[in-house]
């Protein structure tokens, strides 16, 4: 029944995709129609009055966008089930090669990840309509779309399904190259179309170093089998598991965003429709995620110490690198984007803490490390999710995503204020959310160090610890500049003035939904707690080390004695604290509040370029972190003004990354230097084309013979 749920949401992710599909075909009708009617003025106006009043395009747009909310609703359904179930269960689909038939399996761990992408999927259901309403159908056709769209929530599902290599990378290259169409859908704008080509490009080498990956495991099966069985039964010795693990952590990290093969992210998810963002920083990073836990822990099974160091250091990396790429981003959503490398980075480093537990002999440490990894994945999905679809709002109404372009929104939107301060607070990780538990366990897995017998691991997981608190600190700064810029103080554009709350109700109600389970996950995280212990007890045989971790009160991850954390009394107290101090403000007149115009410092009141601008705020990590990004300021005065005249003064500021000219830009210029030498076969002659044909026959015999 769990796996017919799990076929349900794929194929209803196919049909939103076709249905989306029938819209272009039905402009196409009316074309034909509309061209035919032209001699005949009779049937011009029967054909006008008919457009009027259909409703067929609008019909078919809803019904499109119902078919992704259903797949949502069964991928969470089957992921819940998957979870419980103590079994894994497997198929065999009549497709694929004649010797090669696709596999299935669905165990808890593609039960977590359907639950990530089934919500993902529901809430962007709802939002979506509301979105694409004012789209230029003629500019940014919903066919497109709607097309590709579900063809790219069909295949992460579907890489979550497979159990072999071959159907594996289908529905990896399916994943891969529908969501380049999307990235690449407000083509018009050239840095667009150069962000998709440079997605495209990064994707396929990535893709690259999974086959080889994949190659490494078969050469060394049963008769060099592809499915994952047979990949599990490899005997590899260290240096070709070690080869194996290296080809994987490129291939799947430079798909979740690494650094220092993270520039792409930045680059690719703002340019993408903001739900399509959201799908793409809050579910697809995970899919990457759950395809190295599957090669590492499933398929490759006798960890390494050594893979746990690799980890947590490339983790510790990317998280204070995105953090800090972060902080110096005037654009929302490349702030998102980079915001996204920092968690990845920590769910990586916490991965390489628990495979360094399971090397050692402490598997069931090695379990509180999983889970802690597997809850950041959820929780990094929800409150990402939320923050991409709230700034597809407010672009929507600010009509920009500059964060100098806005202030005082909170006054025009306080609704998706207060629903975007959920997860600002949630990704900061402050208590009483969901981001605070994760991290939370994760610091206590690292507390842990003291049972590990080598000095070195005993010192280095305590400074990965440290670049952790780091990196949260950081976090609440970024997210905090985020919030004030946008929300507080005063307009700084005529857009931000008038900017009103959108009307939509689906969009807020997916606002909501995500900012709910934020708060209902922060409270009570014992409900996934448990179910992500059935994911570590099935994939490495232990679970966490105390039986009684994740009580719906009290969370005791290894011990009360060492560390515990209720959530209800604390909200309990935070809200005694918050009833005494407000009805004591209230009843005491010499308490009561009084509003007034905030004090001008005499210069003849305030106006929005007094307040600080983004460059400003983060100035002071600017200066101590100047080594971390390549640094372009550069300060311009007007001839034959006065000195003191600040409004003469022009002053730029460009943050770039280390990674662009030094990676990035060597893999571009080669890959177009490639195309051009190949371009040059094609001269439009037939006679050289019948010689390639000719030639290459002749070299076939000859490797035959």
């Amino acid at each position: 029944m769990i796996l017919f749920l799990a076929y349900a949401a794929v194929l209803l992710s196919f049909l939103s995709g076709i249905l989306a599909l029938l819209m272009r075909q039905h402009c196409s009708v009316i074309k034909w129609v509309h061209y035919c009617c032209t001699k005949r003025p009779d049937w011009q106006q029967c054909l006008n009055n008919w457009l009027e009043q259909s409703v067929y395009p609008q019909r078919i747009q809803q019904l499109s966008f119902i078919c992704l909310g259903m797949a949502g609703v069964f991928a969470m359904i089957a992921g819940v089930g998957g979870l419980i179930s103590e079994q894994a269960m497997t198929a065999q689909l009549p497709l694929g090669l004649p010797w090669l038939p696709w596999h299935v399996r669905f165990d808890s761990l593609s039960g977590l990840f359907f639950l990530i992408i089934g919500i993902a999927i529901f809430a962007v259901s709802c939002y979506g309509p509301g979105y694409v309403k004012g789209n230029n159908e003629q500019e940014h056709p919903f066919a497109v779309l709607g097309l590709f769209s579900g063809l790219f929530i069909a295949g992460m599902l579907l890489v979550l399904l497979a159990d072999d290599a071959f159907f594996f990378m289908i529905s990896w290259e399916l994943m891969s190259v529908a969501s380049y169409f999307l990235v690449a859908f407000q083509h018009e704008n050239s840095a667009n179309r150069h962000a998709a080509f440079i997605y495209l490009i990064m994707a396929e080498v990535g893709a690259i170093a999974i086959i080889l990956a994949f190659g490494v495991l078969a050469s060394f099966s049963d008769g060099g089998a592809f499915t994952f069985d047979a990949l599990r039964n490899a005997s590899l010795s260290d240096t070709w598991a070690s080869v194996a693990f290296v080809l994987a952590l490129v291939g799947f990290g430079m798909k979740a965003g690494l650094v220092p093969l993270h520039v792409w992210l930045p680059e690719a998810h703002p340019v993408a429709p903001s739900h399509i963002s959201a799908l793409m920083s809050g579910v697809m990073l995970k899919v990457a995620v759950y395809g190295l836990i599957r090669f590492s822990f499933d398929l490759l099974g006798d960890i390494q110490w050594q893979w746990g160091v690799a980890l947590m250091i490339i983790g510790a990396i990317s998280a204070l690198g995105g953090i800090l790429y972060a902080m110096m981003q005037p654009n929302l959503k490349r702030l998102l984007a980079y915001s996204s490398v920092e968690n990845i980075g920590i769910i990586f480093m916490v991965l390489g803490l628990s495979m360094i537990f399971l090397a050692k002999g402490h598997p069931t440490l090695a379990a509180l490390g999983f889970v802690a990894a597997l809850f950041h994945a959820f929780n990094h999905a929800l409150f990402k999710n939320l923050l991409f679809l709230g700034a597809g709002i407010i672009q929507h109404q600010v009509h920009s995503l500059n964060i100098d372009d806005m202030g005082g929104l909170i006054k025009r939107m306080p609704h998706t204020s207060k629903l975007f301060l959920i997860a600002c607070m949630s990704i900061s990780s402050l208590p009483l959310l969901n981001g605070f538990v994760s991290e939370w366990l994760a610091f206590q897995a690292a507390l842990q160090v003291g049972v590990l017998d080598d000095a070195v691991l005993r010192s280095l997981v305590p400074v990965m610890a440290a670049a952790l608190a780091l990196t949260a600190a950081l976090a609440a700064a970024c997210f905090v500049k985020l919030f004030g810029m946008m929300f507080l103080g005063l307009p700084r554009t005529r857009h931000a003035a008038k900017a009103e709350e959108t009307q939509d109700k689906g969009m807020l109600f997916s606002l909501s939904l995500l900012a709910g389970l934020c708060f209902l996950f922060g409270i009570f995280p014992g409900l996934m707690i448990n179910l992500l212990d059935n994911v570590a007890l099935q994939l490495l045989g232990h679970s966490l080390p105390n039986a009684t971790a994740a009580g719906w009160l009290w969370l005791t991850p290894v011990s009360a004695e060492k560390a515990s954390y209720s959530a209800p009394i604390v909200l309990f107290l935070a809200a005694i604290a918050g009833g005494i101090s407000y009805r004591y403000l209230r009843r005491d007149p010499a308490m009561a509040l009084r509003e007034s115009e905030t004090w001008d410092c005499g210069f003849g009141g305030l106006t929005p370029r007094m307040q600080y601008t983004s460059s400003a705020f983060t100035m002071p990590f600017r200066r101590i972190f100047s080594k971390v990004w390549i640094i372009d300021e550069t300060i311009t005065k007007q001839p034959g003004t006065m000195p003191l005249q600040v409004t003469d003064i022009h002053y730029e500021l460009h943050v770039n990354d280390h990674s662009w000219p030094k990676l990035y830009q060597p893999i571009e210029k080669s890959v177009n230097r490639i195309a051009r030498l190949v371009s040059r076969m094609q001269t439009g002659n037939i006679r050289v084309y019948l010689s390639y044909s000719f030639f290459t026959l002749i070299f076939l015999l000859w490797v035959i013979s």
